[in-house]
């Protein structure tokens, strides 16, 4: 394998109580560092919500930044006290493609598991592997909200045998191979990303599921593959909880009677919005998995 060494950076980061003062914060920092007058010093800016329900944004800075500015910066944005509490320090030159890889072990998920090609060999003969290598897009299997959709994924199979099959917002493709595998017959998968899109189909042809899974790029269900290849028995969304919401509505209307709908990418406190939003469509709570603070949600349609 190729190296990767990523030279050393300089990193600034802080906690943000709340979604509105982290947007502000990244909205400040990137007009400052990524499209103002400092651009000869570029950086990268990232907002993450934590399990308690909190913002940590965290920004890499090729040279040592002016500790003096991202203070103002930030506390123009959240306020002093924030600005006070962030914190520098250097992260070192490392591999990080390798480091991913080493510690990428195979992880199980019922039937299935998901490794890298350094694993291939370790997959037991009764199990569906599923070859996926880090850093391509979301999903490789150790996030809470893939195994989480791969567990529920596994549980439903073994209740039922759906002909029409969805992977909405596809990522890598994991959805969707391990319902190609386990059932063998074809399933569609899409994501509004165009990189993903082609990821999955690479992924998908790895594992030899390239005739089976059909990726498609799109936003949401706008595409005509939607309403061709529907209604559909089994949805897997594995996404975040504001877009899973707001497609709530257009999912209903691309069911089968008694169809089942796999949701992930929720912090379990944000599981009750969703749960509601798609209760007032006619879905129902079947199983509420938790995994490392994540919710994987299994619903039935009732309609």
């Amino acid at each position: 394998m190729p190296s990767a060494l990523t030279p050393a950076t300089h990193r600034a980061s802080v906690a943000i109580g709340g979604e509105e003062a982290a947007k502000r914060v990244v909205d400040v920092l990137t007009e400052t560092f990524s499209e103002g007058p400092f651009l000869e010093h570029p950086a990268a800016i990232a907002a993450f919500e934590r399990p308690d329900g909190r913002w940590d944004v965290t920004v890499h800075f090729a040279d040592a930044p002016d500790q003096a500015l991202v203070r103002e910066v930030v506390g123009k944005a959240a306020g002093e006290a924030i600005a006070q509490g962030i914190g520098f320090d250097t992260v070192e030159a490392k591999d990080w493609v390798k480091a991913s890889l080493e510690d990428l072990v195979p992880v199980p998920a019922g039937r299935f598991v998901v490794h890298g090609h350094h694993d291939r060999a370790r997959v037991a003969p009764n199990k569906l592997g599923i070859e996926i290598e880090a850093a391509l897009a979301f999903g490789t299997g150790h996030h809470g909200t893939t195994r989480g959709c791969l567990l529920l994924l596994d549980s439903v199979l073994k209740a039922s045998r759906p002909r029409r099959v969805l992977d909405l917002g596809t990522g890598t493709g994991v959805l969707a191979i391990a319902a190609a595998k386990a059932l063998r017959h074809h399933v569609l998968a899409s994501d509004i990303d165009a990189p993903s899109v082609r990821v999955a189909r690479e992924n998908a042809r790895l594992n030899k599921t390239g005739n089976l899974v059909q990726v498609i790029r799109a936003t949401g269900f706008s595409a005509p593959q939607f309403a061709t290849q529907g209604p559909f028995d089994l949805v897997l969304a594995n996404i975040l909880a504001n877009p899973l919401r707001q497609l709530a509505t257009p999912m209903a209307g691309h069911l089968a009677p008694s169809a089942s709908v796999i949701l992930s990418g929720l912090l379990s406190h944000q599981a009750p919005g969703v749960i509601a939003a798609y209760r007032a469509r006619g879905l129902v709570p079947v199983h509420h998995l938790v995994i490392e603070g994540w919710s994987s949600l299994h619903l039935r349609y009732t309609r």
